[in-house]
Protein backbone atom coordinates (compact mmCIF):
# COMPACT_ATOMS: atom_id res chain seq x y z
CA UNK A 1 0.00 0.00 0.00
CA UNK A 2 3.10 2.28 0.77
CA UNK A 3 3.33 2.95 -2.97
CA UNK A 4 -0.28 4.60 -2.90
CA UNK A 5 0.28 6.92 0.17
CA UNK A 6 2.12 9.69 -2.03
CA UNK A 7 -0.05 12.41 -2.46
CA UNK A 8 2.33 14.33 -5.01
CA UNK A 9 2.02 12.42 -7.93
CA UNK A 10 2.15 13.75 -11.78
CA UNK A 11 -0.68 11.58 -13.17
CA UNK A 12 0.64 12.20 -16.75
CA UNK A 13 4.13 11.28 -15.92
CA UNK A 14 2.87 8.02 -14.71
CA UNK A 15 0.43 7.87 -17.57
CA UNK A 16 3.08 8.77 -20.53
CA UNK A 17 0.45 11.70 -21.45
CA UNK A 18 2.70 14.63 -22.84
CA UNK A 19 1.63 18.16 -20.68
CA UNK A 20 1.34 21.27 -23.07
CA UNK A 21 1.68 25.01 -22.85
CA UNK A 22 -1.88 25.94 -23.73
CA UNK A 23 -1.63 29.42 -25.90
CA UNK A 24 -4.74 28.72 -27.38
CA UNK A 25 -7.35 29.79 -24.73
CA UNK A 26 -10.24 28.00 -22.80
CA UNK A 27 -10.80 25.08 -25.61
CA UNK A 28 -12.33 22.19 -24.26
CA UNK A 29 -9.79 20.12 -26.52
CA UNK A 30 -6.91 21.03 -24.12
CA UNK A 31 -8.78 21.14 -20.58
CA UNK A 32 -10.55 24.57 -20.72
CA UNK A 33 -8.52 26.35 -18.20
CA UNK A 34 -6.66 25.07 -15.04
CA UNK A 35 -8.60 25.30 -11.78
CA UNK A 36 -7.08 27.48 -9.22
CA UNK A 37 -5.28 25.82 -5.44
CA UNK A 38 -8.65 27.20 -3.98
CA UNK A 39 -11.33 25.29 -5.98
CA UNK A 40 -9.12 21.71 -6.05
CA UNK A 41 -8.47 22.29 -2.44
CA UNK A 42 -12.56 22.79 -2.10
CA UNK A 43 -12.85 19.39 -4.51
CA UNK A 44 -10.96 17.40 -2.53
CA UNK A 45 -12.72 18.69 0.94
CA UNK A 46 -15.89 17.18 -0.87
CA UNK A 47 -14.56 14.19 -1.92
CA UNK A 48 -13.84 13.07 1.13
CA UNK A 49 -17.05 13.01 2.83
CA UNK A 50 -20.55 11.85 2.01
CA UNK A 51 -23.58 13.65 2.00
CA UNK A 52 -27.01 14.10 0.96
CA UNK A 53 -26.77 15.09 -2.81
CA UNK A 54 -30.41 17.21 -2.51
CA UNK A 55 -29.06 18.85 0.37
CA UNK A 56 -25.74 19.45 -1.33
CA UNK A 57 -27.94 21.33 -4.12
CA UNK A 58 -29.95 23.33 -2.32
CA UNK A 59 -27.03 24.84 -0.21
CA UNK A 60 -24.24 25.45 -3.57
CA UNK A 61 -27.92 26.90 -5.81
CA UNK A 62 -28.64 29.59 -3.23
CA UNK A 63 -24.79 30.44 -2.62
CA UNK A 64 -25.17 30.58 -6.23
CA UNK A 65 -27.87 32.25 -7.22
CA UNK A 66 -26.77 35.24 -4.78
CA UNK A 67 -23.46 35.77 -5.93
CA UNK A 68 -24.42 36.14 -9.83
CA UNK A 69 -27.49 38.63 -8.91
CA UNK A 70 -29.99 35.85 -10.09
CA UNK A 71 -33.44 33.79 -8.99
CA UNK A 72 -31.89 30.57 -9.19
CA UNK A 73 -29.02 28.38 -10.29
CA UNK A 74 -27.86 25.07 -10.96
CA UNK A 75 -25.18 23.20 -11.81
CA UNK A 76 -24.91 20.45 -14.41
CA UNK A 77 -22.04 18.32 -16.00
CA UNK A 78 -21.13 20.97 -18.82
CA UNK A 79 -22.81 23.19 -20.90
CA UNK A 80 -24.30 21.01 -23.39
CA UNK A 81 -25.69 19.12 -20.67
CA UNK A 82 -26.89 22.24 -19.29
CA UNK A 83 -28.72 22.82 -22.87
CA UNK A 84 -30.07 19.23 -23.08
CA UNK A 85 -31.62 19.99 -19.47
CA UNK A 86 -32.89 23.49 -20.34
CA UNK A 87 -34.62 22.04 -23.42
CA UNK A 88 -36.45 18.96 -21.58
CA UNK A 89 -37.47 21.54 -18.82
CA UNK A 90 -39.19 23.72 -21.46
CA UNK A 91 -41.16 20.53 -22.81
CA UNK A 92 -42.11 19.59 -19.35
CA UNK A 93 -43.61 23.09 -18.75
CA UNK A 94 -45.36 23.06 -22.34
CA UNK A 95 -47.24 20.05 -21.58
CA UNK A 96 -47.03 21.20 -17.62
CA UNK A 97 -46.33 17.59 -16.82
CA UNK A 98 -42.51 15.99 -15.72
CA UNK A 99 -40.98 15.16 -18.55
CA UNK A 100 -40.22 11.07 -17.36
CA UNK A 101 -43.99 11.02 -18.06
CA UNK A 102 -44.08 12.60 -21.62
CA UNK A 103 -44.68 10.20 -24.55
CA UNK A 104 -42.06 10.41 -27.04
CA UNK A 105 -45.25 11.20 -29.70
CA UNK A 106 -45.70 14.79 -26.70
CA UNK A 107 -41.65 15.87 -27.39
CA UNK A 108 -41.66 15.16 -31.12
CA UNK A 109 -44.81 17.36 -31.62
CA UNK A 110 -43.21 20.04 -29.16
CA UNK A 111 -41.23 22.84 -31.25
CA UNK A 112 -38.16 25.48 -29.93
CA UNK A 113 -37.39 28.29 -32.54
CA UNK A 114 -33.90 29.18 -33.72
CA UNK A 115 -32.02 31.25 -35.76
CA UNK A 116 -30.28 29.98 -38.28
CA UNK A 117 -27.33 32.05 -37.72
CA UNK A 118 -27.13 30.32 -34.67
CA UNK A 119 -26.82 26.80 -36.05
CA UNK A 120 -23.82 25.23 -34.69
CA UNK A 121 -22.54 22.12 -33.58
CA UNK A 122 -24.16 22.31 -29.85
CA UNK A 123 -27.56 22.47 -30.45
CA UNK A 124 -27.31 18.60 -31.15
CA UNK A 125 -28.02 18.97 -27.47
CA UNK A 126 -31.39 20.01 -28.46
CA UNK A 127 -31.59 17.69 -31.50
CA UNK A 128 -31.28 14.75 -29.30
CA UNK A 129 -34.24 15.70 -27.04
CA UNK A 130 -36.41 14.92 -30.10
CA UNK A 131 -37.88 18.28 -30.68
CA UNK A 132 -38.39 20.06 -33.71
CA UNK A 133 -36.23 23.00 -34.71
CA UNK A 134 -37.87 25.80 -36.50
CA UNK A 135 -35.29 27.66 -38.14
CA UNK A 136 -35.83 31.34 -38.98
CA UNK A 137 -33.49 34.29 -40.98
CA UNK A 138 -30.54 33.81 -42.92
CA UNK A 139 -26.96 33.15 -41.28
CA UNK A 140 -26.47 36.77 -43.33
CA UNK A 141 -27.18 40.06 -43.43
CA UNK A 142 -28.73 40.20 -46.86
CA UNK A 143 -32.27 40.06 -45.75
CA UNK A 144 -31.84 40.49 -41.61
CA UNK A 145 -34.46 38.67 -39.42
CA UNK A 146 -37.58 40.61 -38.13
CA UNK A 147 -39.66 40.97 -34.43
CA UNK A 148 -42.82 39.54 -37.65
CA UNK A 149 -40.37 36.67 -38.17
CA UNK A 150 -40.36 35.26 -34.75
CA UNK A 151 -44.14 36.29 -34.08
CA UNK A 152 -44.91 33.97 -37.07
CA UNK A 153 -42.49 31.30 -35.99
CA UNK A 154 -44.00 30.75 -32.98
CA UNK A 155 -47.30 28.34 -32.78
CA UNK A 156 -49.01 26.47 -29.88
CA UNK A 157 -46.18 24.07 -29.91
CA UNK A 158 -43.37 27.10 -29.06
CA UNK A 159 -42.06 25.06 -26.02
CA UNK A 160 -38.92 27.65 -25.75
CA UNK A 161 -36.40 29.95 -28.23
CA UNK A 162 -32.80 29.42 -28.31
CA UNK A 163 -30.99 32.24 -28.31
CA UNK A 164 -26.81 31.74 -29.29
CA UNK A 165 -25.50 35.20 -27.33
CA UNK A 166 -22.03 36.18 -28.49
CA UNK A 167 -20.96 40.46 -28.38
CA UNK A 168 -20.14 41.60 -32.11
CA UNK A 169 -16.52 40.12 -33.10
CA UNK A 170 -16.79 36.75 -32.44
CA UNK A 171 -17.06 33.71 -34.90
CA UNK A 172 -21.14 33.90 -34.56
CA UNK A 173 -22.63 34.67 -38.14
CA UNK A 174 -24.68 38.01 -38.47
CA UNK A 175 -28.70 37.81 -39.67
CA UNK A 176 -30.03 37.35 -36.01
CA UNK A 177 -32.62 39.06 -34.81
CA UNK A 178 -31.79 41.10 -32.27
CA UNK A 179 -31.22 40.05 -28.34
CA UNK A 180 -33.65 42.82 -26.86
CA UNK A 181 -36.19 42.63 -29.43
CA UNK A 182 -35.74 38.59 -29.28
CA UNK A 183 -36.68 38.76 -25.39
CA UNK A 184 -39.41 41.44 -26.25
CA UNK A 185 -41.13 39.23 -29.04
CA UNK A 186 -40.62 36.28 -26.25
CA UNK A 187 -41.98 37.92 -23.28
CA UNK A 188 -45.27 38.88 -25.33
CA UNK A 189 -46.44 35.53 -26.51
CA UNK A 190 -45.30 34.01 -22.88
CA UNK A 191 -42.42 31.76 -24.52
CA UNK A 192 -39.27 30.84 -22.53
CA UNK A 193 -35.89 32.28 -23.36
CA UNK A 194 -33.00 29.55 -23.68
CA UNK A 195 -29.70 31.12 -23.81
CA UNK A 196 -26.25 29.75 -24.48
CA UNK A 197 -23.80 31.86 -23.34
CA UNK A 198 -20.99 29.08 -22.45
CA UNK A 199 -18.27 31.16 -23.36
CA UNK A 200 -19.31 34.17 -22.84
CA UNK A 201 -17.25 35.49 -19.59
CA UNK A 202 -15.42 37.65 -19.42
CA UNK A 203 -17.23 40.17 -19.35
CA UNK A 204 -18.23 38.90 -15.88
CA UNK A 205 -21.41 41.34 -15.96
CA UNK A 206 -22.97 38.29 -18.15
CA UNK A 207 -23.48 36.79 -15.64
CA UNK A 208 -26.65 38.68 -14.82
CA UNK A 209 -26.96 41.23 -17.50
CA UNK A 210 -28.53 38.43 -19.97
CA UNK A 211 -30.84 37.21 -17.50
CA UNK A 212 -31.51 40.71 -16.01
CA UNK A 213 -33.15 41.70 -20.03
CA UNK A 214 -35.11 39.07 -19.42
CA UNK A 215 -33.77 35.61 -20.48
CA UNK A 216 -35.31 32.45 -18.95
CA UNK A 217 -32.53 30.75 -18.50
CA UNK A 218 -28.75 31.29 -19.31
CA UNK A 219 -26.01 29.12 -19.95
CA UNK A 220 -22.21 29.11 -18.87
CA UNK A 221 -19.51 26.40 -19.18
CA UNK A 222 -18.04 25.76 -16.11
CA UNK A 223 -14.72 24.88 -17.03
CA UNK A 224 -13.76 27.74 -19.42
CA UNK A 225 -13.07 31.09 -17.94
CA UNK A 226 -14.96 30.33 -14.80
CA UNK A 227 -11.86 27.89 -14.37
CA UNK A 228 -13.96 25.21 -12.60
CA UNK A 229 -13.96 21.56 -13.65
CA UNK A 230 -14.21 21.16 -17.04
CA UNK A 231 -16.94 18.84 -16.62
CA UNK A 232 -19.03 21.57 -15.02
CA UNK A 233 -21.88 23.77 -16.41
CA UNK A 234 -23.92 26.53 -15.13
CA UNK A 235 -27.13 27.26 -15.30
CA UNK A 236 -28.62 30.35 -13.96
CA UNK A 237 -32.24 32.29 -14.59
CA UNK A 238 -35.98 33.48 -13.48
CA UNK A 239 -37.38 31.10 -10.41
CA UNK A 240 -40.66 30.20 -12.60
CA UNK A 241 -38.69 28.22 -15.61
CA UNK A 242 -35.73 27.48 -13.10
CA UNK A 243 -38.26 24.73 -11.00
CA UNK A 244 -38.73 23.14 -13.44
CA UNK A 245 -34.79 22.57 -14.53
CA UNK A 246 -34.48 21.57 -10.52
CA UNK A 247 -37.55 19.04 -11.93
CA UNK A 248 -35.68 17.55 -14.60
CA UNK A 249 -32.13 17.42 -13.40
CA UNK A 250 -30.16 15.09 -11.99
CA UNK A 251 -30.69 13.47 -9.16
CA UNK A 252 -34.75 13.07 -11.14
CA UNK A 253 -35.10 9.88 -12.64
CA UNK A 254 -35.00 10.59 -16.44
CA UNK A 255 -32.72 12.24 -18.92
CA UNK A 256 -31.33 14.35 -15.72
CA UNK A 257 -30.06 10.99 -14.41
CA UNK A 258 -27.90 10.74 -17.70
CA UNK A 259 -26.38 13.56 -16.66
CA UNK A 260 -24.84 12.81 -13.25
CA UNK A 261 -22.56 15.59 -11.62
CA UNK A 262 -20.75 14.84 -8.63
CA UNK A 263 -20.40 16.61 -5.02
CA UNK A 264 -16.80 17.28 -6.65
CA UNK A 265 -18.03 19.19 -9.66
CA UNK A 266 -20.71 20.94 -7.19
CA UNK A 267 -18.62 22.35 -4.74
CA UNK A 268 -16.23 23.00 -7.36
CA UNK A 269 -17.78 24.97 -9.51
CA UNK A 270 -19.52 26.93 -6.67
CA UNK A 271 -15.64 28.05 -5.65
CA UNK A 272 -14.74 28.77 -8.86
CA UNK A 273 -17.47 31.16 -9.02
CA UNK A 274 -17.26 32.81 -6.14
CA UNK A 275 -13.35 33.51 -6.93
CA UNK A 276 -14.43 34.26 -10.56
CA UNK A 277 -16.95 37.58 -9.47
CA UNK A 278 -14.34 38.68 -6.90
CA UNK A 279 -11.62 38.99 -9.55
CA UNK A 280 -10.00 42.41 -10.87
CA UNK A 281 -11.42 41.47 -14.13
CA UNK A 282 -9.78 45.48 -14.89
CA UNK A 283 -5.90 44.45 -13.64
CA UNK A 284 -6.58 41.21 -15.78
CA UNK A 285 -7.26 42.89 -19.04
CA UNK A 286 -4.86 45.56 -18.50
CA UNK A 287 -2.17 42.72 -18.09
CA UNK A 288 -3.08 40.87 -21.44
CA UNK A 289 -2.98 43.95 -23.15
CA UNK A 290 0.66 44.24 -22.09
CA UNK A 291 1.45 41.15 -23.14
CA UNK A 292 0.40 41.37 -26.61
CA UNK A 293 2.14 44.56 -26.88
CA UNK A 294 5.46 42.51 -25.59
CA UNK A 295 4.84 40.01 -27.91
CA UNK A 296 4.94 42.69 -30.96
CA UNK A 297 7.71 44.76 -29.77
CA UNK A 298 9.58 41.07 -29.86
CA UNK A 299 9.20 40.78 -33.26
CA UNK A 300 8.85 44.43 -34.10
CA UNK A 301 11.90 44.38 -36.63
CA UNK A 302 11.33 40.74 -38.05
CA UNK A 303 12.22 40.53 -41.91
CA UNK A 304 9.26 37.58 -41.94
CA UNK A 305 6.62 37.82 -39.48
CA UNK A 306 4.49 40.59 -38.05
CA UNK A 307 2.05 40.65 -34.65
CA UNK A 308 -1.53 41.57 -34.59
CA UNK A 309 -3.60 43.04 -31.94
CA UNK A 310 -7.03 41.41 -32.33
CA UNK A 311 -9.68 42.59 -29.97
CA UNK A 312 -12.77 41.35 -29.42
CA UNK A 313 -10.96 37.87 -29.13
CA UNK A 314 -12.38 34.75 -31.65
CA UNK A 315 -15.27 34.18 -28.99
CA UNK A 316 -16.57 37.49 -29.18
CA UNK A 317 -14.83 37.98 -25.23
CA UNK A 318 -13.40 41.51 -24.14
CA UNK A 319 -9.74 40.28 -24.13
CA UNK A 320 -7.47 40.94 -26.55
CA UNK A 321 -4.66 38.42 -28.57
CA UNK A 322 -2.89 38.21 -30.74
CA UNK A 323 -2.44 36.79 -34.25
CA UNK A 324 1.15 36.37 -34.97
CA UNK A 325 1.26 36.40 -39.29
CA UNK A 326 4.14 34.90 -41.48
CA UNK A 327 4.72 36.46 -44.53
CA UNK A 328 4.27 33.97 -47.99
CA UNK A 329 7.73 32.18 -48.43
CA UNK A 330 8.87 30.04 -50.74
CA UNK A 331 10.52 26.87 -50.36
CA UNK A 332 8.03 25.45 -48.11
CA UNK A 333 6.36 22.35 -48.62
CA UNK A 334 3.01 22.92 -46.37
CA UNK A 335 1.11 26.07 -45.41
CA UNK A 336 3.10 28.52 -43.04
CA UNK A 337 0.44 28.29 -40.10
CA UNK A 338 0.46 24.57 -40.68
CA UNK A 339 4.51 24.43 -40.02
CA UNK A 340 4.26 26.86 -37.19
CA UNK A 341 1.80 24.50 -35.38
CA UNK A 342 3.68 21.39 -36.06
CA UNK A 343 6.48 22.68 -34.64
CA UNK A 344 5.11 24.09 -31.53
CA UNK A 345 3.26 20.81 -30.77
CA UNK A 346 6.79 19.01 -31.57
CA UNK A 347 8.87 20.84 -28.98
CA UNK A 348 10.05 20.47 -25.39
CA UNK A 349 7.80 22.21 -23.94
CA UNK A 350 4.90 21.49 -26.58
CA UNK A 351 3.08 24.36 -27.20
CA UNK A 352 -1.09 24.40 -28.21
CA UNK A 353 -2.24 26.56 -30.02
CA UNK A 354 -4.78 27.28 -33.27
CA UNK A 355 -4.21 28.66 -36.72
CA UNK A 356 -5.57 32.42 -37.98
CA UNK A 357 -6.03 31.69 -41.55
CA UNK A 358 -2.99 29.92 -43.82
CA UNK A 359 -0.41 32.22 -42.75
CA UNK A 360 -1.04 33.10 -39.15
CA UNK A 361 -1.64 31.60 -35.67
CA UNK A 362 -3.31 32.72 -32.79
CA UNK A 363 -1.44 33.44 -29.19
CA UNK A 364 -4.45 33.53 -26.52
CA UNK A 365 -3.18 35.34 -22.86
CA UNK A 366 -6.36 34.05 -21.14
CA UNK A 367 -4.26 30.65 -20.35
CA UNK A 368 -0.97 31.49 -20.43
CA UNK A 369 1.26 32.84 -16.87
CA UNK A 370 3.72 35.09 -17.63
CA UNK A 371 6.60 32.58 -17.52
CA UNK A 372 4.38 30.59 -20.23
CA UNK A 373 4.12 33.61 -22.16
CA UNK A 374 7.90 34.16 -22.60
CA UNK A 375 8.40 29.96 -23.58
CA UNK A 376 5.86 30.55 -26.35
CA UNK A 377 7.61 34.04 -27.72
CA UNK A 378 11.09 32.28 -27.43
CA UNK A 379 9.50 29.43 -29.06
CA UNK A 380 8.15 31.77 -32.26
CA UNK A 381 11.56 33.35 -32.52
CA UNK A 382 13.38 30.17 -32.47
CA UNK A 383 10.66 28.87 -35.14
CA UNK A 384 11.24 32.27 -37.03
CA UNK A 385 14.91 31.42 -37.59
CA UNK A 386 14.21 28.27 -39.14
CA UNK A 387 11.78 29.19 -41.67
CA UNK A 388 13.92 32.65 -42.70
CA UNK A 389 16.56 30.17 -42.70
CA UNK A 390 14.72 27.50 -44.96
CA UNK A 391 13.53 30.46 -47.12
CA UNK A 392 16.52 31.48 -48.28
CA UNK A 393 18.12 27.79 -49.27
CA UNK A 394 15.05 27.72 -51.30
CA UNK A 395 15.89 30.65 -53.16
CA UNK A 396 19.21 30.08 -53.12
CA UNK A 397 18.60 26.78 -55.05
CA UNK A 398 16.58 28.67 -57.49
Amino acid sequence: MEKFMNTERDVYAELGVKKIINAAGTYTMVGGSRMSERTLSAMTSAARSHIVIGELQARVHERLAAITKNEAAYVTNGAACSLHITGAAAIARHWNRPHASLAPEQTAKCEIVIHRAHRNPYDWALRLLGVKLVEIGFPNSILPTTAQDLELAITENTAAIYYFFMLPGGWLSSGALAFKETLEVAQRRGIPVIVDAAAQVPPVENLWNITGQGASACIFSGGKDLRGPQASGLVVGRKEFMDWVGATAFPTYGVGRMFKVGREEIVGLWSAVEEYVSMDHSARAVWAEKRIAELGRAFQDSAILSVQRVYPNEAGQPMPQGIVRFKAAEGLSEPISSRVLRLLADGNPSIFTVAAGENGIFINPMTLTDAEFEIVTQRIKEIEKEIEKETRGGQRQK
